[in-house]
């Protein structure tokens, strides 16, 4: 099963250009049970091995604007630390509910953003400034939102620097996966513990993506990725609303079992007294 999901996540992953953090989180948690804190250290870490593949063939081509680079990695890592620390102590205080609903509300309003940004009419092509200096504040809460969640650094990354540069398109693609690359390579290592139990997984997943990959990239050029990215961000979107309701039935069940054990505590000396 984890050699499959690797491979169909890989694959969607050379179809429609999502990140790999953005789908592997929820499909761990939610059809394999792991835990968010270990799912988000795997999701990192397989983000990692994909793009390494993928980095060196950008360089090679030319596709890499290595100052608008440097202006993300600037703000980028700062945040992927601090999206990091975030994790680790929503884990250490026991808010596992918690986590599991902010995770799916980033994961809502990144899939919500992605399909609107999908789905409205093109606009006119005209002249525009290079405001390139902006990516370093702006991939701050990228970068926390990777390390918190995984998430974010193909998404949104891509969309910045489709506002924000004068880029050609192939250049936005290479510069986009190296900094998710770079920002991954920082969160999964400050993920290494928390994931650490989770290797097997990790590596069935890394050898049924390296068949995805593959095959993705032997496809990209007769499958229309526009109409799969749309299905994606919808299915996405569906599964950010599972994780909110599950953490919502959760917390629910907790308070009325602390109820039930406070009702109990009261009951019990007075019925003791009576006697």
């Amino acid at each position: 099963m984890s050699y499959l999901i690797g491979f169909l996540i890989a694959l969607f992953i050379a179809l429609t250009g999502v990140g790999a953090g953005t789908i592997t989180v929820p499909v761990l948690v939610l059809f394999l049970g792991v835990p968010a804190p270990a799912a988000v250290g795997i999701g990192l870490m397989f983000s990692t091995a994909v793009k390494l593949i993928l980095v060196p063939a950008q360089v090679i081509r030319g596709n890499i604007a290595w100052r608008t680079l440097g202006f993300m990695l600037w703000g980028g890592v700062p945040g992927v630390i601090i999206g990091s620390l975030f994790l680790r102590h929503l884990v250490s205080a026991g808010s596992q509910n918690l986590l599991n609903g902010i995770l799916g509300l980033i994961l809502i309003t990144t899939a919500g953003y992605q399909l609107f940004f999908s789905i409205r009419p093109p606009k006119r092509q005209a002249e525009k400034p290079d405001r390139s200096p902006l990516l370093s504040w702006l991939m701050l809460p990228v970068g926390a939102e990777v390390g918190f969640s995984s998430a974010g650094a193909g998404a949104l990354g891509g969309a910045a620097l489709l506002s924000l540069t004068t880029l050609a398109p192939a250049q936005v693609v290479g510069t986009d996966i190296t900094f998710g690359f770079v920002v991954s390579l920082i969160g999964s290592g400050a993920h290494w513990f928390s994931a650490s139990a989770q290797t097997g997984l990790l590596l069935q997943l890394i050898a049924g993506g390296v068949v995805g990959a593959v095959g993705g990239v032997m496809l990209s050029t007769r499958v229309p990725r526009r109409p799969l990215r749309i299905a994606l961000w919808i299915w996405l979107l569906i599964l950010g609303g599972q994780f909110i309701v599950n953490s919502y039935e959760a917390t629910t069940a907790l308070k009325h079992s602390a109820h039930r054990h406070t009702l109990v505590e009261w009951i019990a000396p007075a019925a003791i007294w009576k006697k």
